[in-house]
């Protein structure tokens, strides 16, 4: 391959793909990246990448993010924001209309998506469209549960994919009893996570130059860090009142880094916290959050990557969700389905830091190399 078109759209997607573009640049690869603007709220989306110690390829993820440089983005985020009352076929169909006028255009080799987002789905449709190969990171993750948007995408980016990269065995296994494996017009790599490759590479750079535990006046391992964001916590007024409730009650500060949704969902419905049990705080650099995730007494997340992230740095996680796409990280005791239940919640903050001493944890998700692996493999096809 010789010309790549990239999709991203929300702020785990710039992450992930901020290494396997270096990797692409660095192997003579051309690379297109469509950027959709789904998450377009603009000091959160520049903050991530604040302090990443990465080399950026020459078309800078920097640039994408920057209203002076593009312009046109304004006009993006005006048109997003009416797009918040639509429902999601109309969305999809919003991005899958930008991609295909890039891809048209381009006539790249491949279509790069990453994850499960409506950005994904609409990569992946665009690419199909055109008839142009779809090759997914991220591909096989499976939460079995139909009732989250994310799983529906999940699928449907599968079977519109040929190239799959699959962070661990799991997801080729499940890709394998879809019927999906290596061989004729599927090309199936269990490559590794390469939010794990950026973990690895910023991990002693968060240590060295975030700051965050200063400001806020932190003590290692003796705060719980709480993130949540996702529509069936957010959108749901008593679901959100029932987990503030049941994280206000665990005897220990709760770090809050509020995303904005979830503080829209708050307002809202009138929603406030107890500040002298959990400090909400605005939303955090990346490197922040690696430095937050690795000092914490335990973590309480609905997210799929902080999950990951957790397991990693061998923190307890609490997960506020029924199910996981990350079903190694609850099978190796690392982490607990607690979804709102206060009880499990509390039970779960309960279990002493001891125990986790003697549980099995090992690298599931590879050994930093993902992108390099990625790049290397598309160079090939």
């Amino acid at each position: 391959m010789k010309r790549i078109v990239t999709v991203v759209g929300s702020r785990p997607q710039y992450v992930k793909a901020i290494l396997v573009s270096r990797e692409l640049a660095a192997r003579g690869i051309g690379e297109t990246v469509v950027h959709t603007w789904q998450h377009y709220d603009y000091e959160m989306t520049n903050r991530v990448l604040e302090g990443i110690n990465i080399g950026l390829p020459q078309n800078s993820y920097r640039a994408l993010l920057d209203n002076e440089k593009m312009p046109e983005a304004r006009q993006f985020v005006i048109r997003l924001k009416e797009l918040e009352k639509c429902d999601k076929e109309t969305e999809v169909a919003h991005y899958v209309r930008r991609i295909k006028a890039v891809v048209s255009g381009e006539k790249p080799d491949c279509v790069l998506i990453y994850g499960d987002t409506n950005s994904t789905l609409a990569g992946a449709r665009a690419g199909a469209e055109e008839k142009i190969p779809v090759a997914h990171v991220e591909a096989g993750m499976r939460s079995f549960d139909l009732s989250m948007p994310e799983e529906v995408n999940r699928l449907e980016a599968d079977r519109l994919s040929t190239i799959y990269f699959c962070s661990s065995g799991v997801s080729v296994s499940n890709l394998k009893n879809e019927g999906v494996e290596n061989g004729g017009t599927f090309r199936v790599y269990d490559t590794g996570d390469v939010m794990v490759d950026m973990l690895l590479r910023n991990s002693l750079n968060a240590e060295e130059s975030s700051r965050v535990l200063e400001r806020e006046k932190l003590k290692e391992k003796e705060y719980y860090l709480l993130t949540i964001h996702r529509a069936s916590n957010t959108d749901n007024a008593e679901k959100l009142r029932d987990l503030l409730g049941a994280v206000s009650g665990l005897g220990a500060l709760v770090v809050f880094p509020a995303h904005p949704r979830t503080v829209k969902a708050m307002k809202a419905n009138s929603l406030e916290v107890n500040g002298k049990k959990i400090r909400m705080i605005e939303p955090v650099s990346y490197l922040d959050m690696l430095k937050l995730e690795k000092h914490a007494k335990k973590i309480l997340t609905d997210s799929g990557g902080v999950q990951k992230e957790a397991y990693c740095f061998r923190v307890p996680c609490i997960t506020l969700r029924e199910n996981t796409e990350w079903v190694e990280t609850v099978r190796d005791g690392w982490n607990v389905l607690a979804g709102t239940d206060r009880e499990k919640i509390m039970e779960a903050a309960g279990v002493p830091e001891s125990v986790f001493s003697g549980k099995q944890h090992g690298n599931l998700y590879g050994n930093g190399h993902a992108s390099e692996k990625i790049a290397e493999i598309l160079k090939g096809l």
